[in-house]
């Protein structure tokens, strides 16, 4: 039932939100001044959330969490469209609805607008690797290994947010979210639009490469 699904997509993304919005504030508090712990808790943090809310939530959802994973999977058949767009609408605003409420959770103003930069070549460029090592690691893992998607997923991210410049935010509606908080987490609104293309371009590009690497594909063409 779609209602269901959309209910599972709703509070992961809002969880998953709340811990990346939540672990930043946290790791900025308990060790100010230190960015390089602060980074290190807000993805541990994001990456233990993902795994979690991945086995709860897959078998019900898919537990996509992320507009580029829906947008990919619609364009591999795997999606209605009219059930692509309601999942993709409720992750937008699931995503704002974790960020409030990780900013209740520590007592913060509700509605904050971001200001930190982040803006340029090298972090589109990040954002686009971010995306595209995303949706690999997803398209790649369910057609070989689907029992240990949760587990790479969450290795992914936990790594992604260490090698890109960008902090490997990979998912728009995160993007989006992540410019209503001026925490460490945040994100000038400005700055949204050149995230979320270079995210949509790398996920197309993932699905491209995953096409041509299934094995189930060069069978077909082979034949």
């Amino acid at each position: 039932m779609l209602s269901r699904k959309l209910l599972a997509e709703f509070i992961g993304t809002a969880l998953l939100l709340a811990a990346v919005v939540g672990s930043g504030i946290m790791g900025v508090t308990l060790s100010p001044g230190n960015t390089g712990v602060a980074l290190l808790a807000n993805a541990a943090a994001t990456a233990g959330a993902l795994y979690v809310l991945i086995v709860l939530f897959g078998p019900i959802s898919g537990a996509h969490f992320n507009p580029v994973v829906t947008l990919a999977l619609w364009l591999r058949g795997e999606l209605r469209a009219r059930e692509a767009l309601a999942y993709v609408l409720v992750q937008l605003a699931a995503a704002i609805v974790g960020v409030l409420l990780a900013h209740a959770m520590f007592e913060l103003p509700l509605l904050q607008p971001g200001t930190r930069v982040r803006s340029g070549a090298a972090q589109w460029l990040s954002e686009g690797v971010a995306a595209f090592g995303l949706l690999l690691t997803i398209l790649l893992g369910m057609r070989h290994r689907p029992a240990a998607v949760p587990a790479l997923v969450a290795s992914y991210i936990f790594a992604a947010y260490w090698f890109t410049a960008s902090t490997s935010f990979a998912n728009p509606a995160v993007t989006l979210a992540r410019a209503l908080t001026r925490t460490f987490a945040g994100i000038r609104p400005a700055d949204v639009s050149g995230f979320v293309l270079a995210q949509v371009a790398g996920a197309l590009v993932a699905v491209v490469v995953a096409a041509k690497l299934d094995d189930r594909t060069r069978d077909r063409t082979s034949r």
